[in-house]
């Protein structure tokens, strides 16, 4: 089992969404990173090299960027944003991954 931590910029990502969405990625995180964070599914994948993190978690239109330190077994969740179309979206601003 992995333990899950948020770094200041995702808490603060999470701060700008409407309750039921902050819940809706809270439970899909614990479900689905706790256990296997590095085995690609349908909603989880490695990502391209880019300055946030190394895998991405899809919960319908928003995006779980992490990283996984396999040593500790830490899963470090980096930022939680929006995807819309080809962007992304954190606290309503687009930003180029």
């Amino acid at each position: 089992m992995y333990t899950i931590e948020y770094t200041q910029p995702a808490l603060e990502d999470l701060k700008t969404l409407k309750k039921h969405e902050q819940s809706e990625i809270l439970d899909a995180v614990d479900a689905q990173l706790m256990y296997e964070p590095t085995v690609e599914v349908r909603n989880r994948k490695r990502m391209r090299p880019n300055p946030y993190a190394a895998w991405e978690l899809r919960v319908g239109d928003f995006r779980v960027l992490y990283n996984v330190d396999e040593q500790v077994r830490i899963v470090e969740i980096q930022r939680v944003g929006e995807k819309r179309g080809e962007g992304f979206f954190f606290r309503g601003r687009r930003e180029d991954i």
